[in-house]
Order: structure tokens, then C-alpha cells, then sequence
């Protein structure tokens, strides 16, 4: 498991002063160093999202729902890690995890199906009437378009489902945003797993890795 920031690609090197998760059931640090972003990371971040959003607002809707299921399996793959680490950081049960973590791969398969159905753009389509009196009206045209890069922070009672990738994320990323994710540091062992999951998705799949190369996701971990 990687303990850094993740932007875009890259791991940046760790500075300033670093944190441990807690386990609340024990009482005690968990093993593994933390540090907060920087305001530099953070801008670093935001301008690469920035950057991001001309190409992947236009990438094809069956790359990206594409990239939402690979996104879901790699999560999947995690197994006994994900749910075991997310115990150690809530102090919730392992049953309590393992529904939350089928909700959020239950969420990106959701928007991937809706994402290829394409009907959520709604456009509409009002041709033109050149010759309708007293003025002629001209050919109209509407429809749902991504407007930019969307911001994600991680809730604390919910490690899995409204963190790096829970259903806010995964609208994003179906609507073509790219996403900055700003992790809850209750949980900052679990949100860097699936963060990696979301990297290693973008990287297994050749249709993907273009959404992902400047800022599909960005991990922010405070």
C-alpha cells in the first residue's frame, strides 16, 4: 500500500509532518506514515485536473464505462485487505464493510450502464421552421454536458461508499469530470487502496489509460 499522495500517476515525495490512522477499537496508532498535502500538491492537483478536463470531457462513453467497471473489479481484487484495513481505521464490522463496499462497486457499475445508455444527456432537438409566422425560428439544440473538475471529500462514517470512490466520484467520472479527492484522514489506509485500485484499473485497460493519464483521480490525504 502506498502511504503518498497520488496525482495523477505520481507518487510525490513525502514532506512536512506526517500522521498515523487510529484504530478507535484498540485504542493505538495503525503502522504506516501519512503526510498532508501541500499547498503546492494541492495546486499541483488542481491544475492538472484542470488540464485534464479538455480531453476527457470528449473521451467515448464506452471507454469510460469501461473504466468505471475496471475501476469496480480492481476494488474487487483487494479481497480481505481492503475490508481488514477499513476495520482497523472505523472499528465497524466486517459485514457492515463488505456491504459497503458492494454498494460502491454496485455504484460504478450503475453509472457505467447508465453512462452507455446515453439517455441522462437529454438532448433535445428543436429543428428549424424558416418559414413559421410572424418570425422564423432557428434550429435549437440542448443537452447535459460536464462542466469542469469536481472536488470530492470523503465523509468519516463512510470509508468505502462516499470516499475515493463512492457515488460521488463515480458520477463524476461517468459525466466526464475529472475528480480530486480529498480523503478523510479517519481512514487514510483505505483510501490509498483504492486509490491504487482506481491507478492499476487505468492501467490494465488500454481504453482507459488516456482518462487517467494527467487526473481521473486525484488523492488529496489531509
Amino acid at each position: 500500500m502506498e502511504t503518498q499522495n497520488l496525482i495523477g500517476y505520481q507518487y510525490p515525495p513525502n514532506s512536512g509532518k506526517k500522521f498515523n490512522a487510529f484504530n478507535p477499537a484498540t485504542g493505538t496508532d495503525i503502522p504506516g506514515d501519512f503526510y498532508p498535502a501541500t499547498v503546492q500538491e494541492v495546486d499541483d492537483a488542481m491544475n492538472l485536473a484542470d488540464k485534464a478536463f479538455a480531453q476527457y470531457r470528449n473521451i467515448d462513453r464506452h471507454k469510460k464505462a469501461a473504466f468505471l467497471r475496471a475501476i469496480a473489479d480492481e476494488i474487487n481484487a483487494l479481497g480481505d485487505e481492503l475490508i481488514e484495513r477499513a476495520m482497523a481505521e472505523t472499528g465497524l464490522a466486517a459485514p457492515r464493510l463488505q456491504g459497503e463496499r458492494a454498494r460502491t462497486t454496485n455504484q460504478m457499475l450503475m453509472f457505467a450502464a447508465l453512462v452507455e445508455e446515453g439517455s441522462w444527456v437529454e438532448a433535445i432537438i428543436d429543428t428549424a421552421i424558416p418559414d413559421r409566422k410572424p418570425l422564423p425560428r432557428v434550429d435549437i439544440r440542448k443537452m447535459m454536458v460536464p462542466i469542469g473538475p469536481a472536488v470530492v471529500f470523503g465523509a468519516s462514517n463512510f470509508p468505502l461508499a462516499y470516499s475515493v470512490a463512492g457515488g460521488d466520484t463515480a458520477a463524476a467520472l461517468a459525466s466526464g469530470c475529472p475528480v480530486v479527492v480529498k480523503a478523510h484522514p479517519a481512514h487514510p489506509g483505505a483510501s490509498a487502496l483504492v486509490a491504487g485500485a482506481i491507478k492499476k484499473a487505468a492501467e490494465k485497460k488500454p481504453a482507459c489509460r488516456m482518462a487517467f493519464s494527467r487526473c481521473c483521480t486525484i488523492v488529496v490525504l489531509l
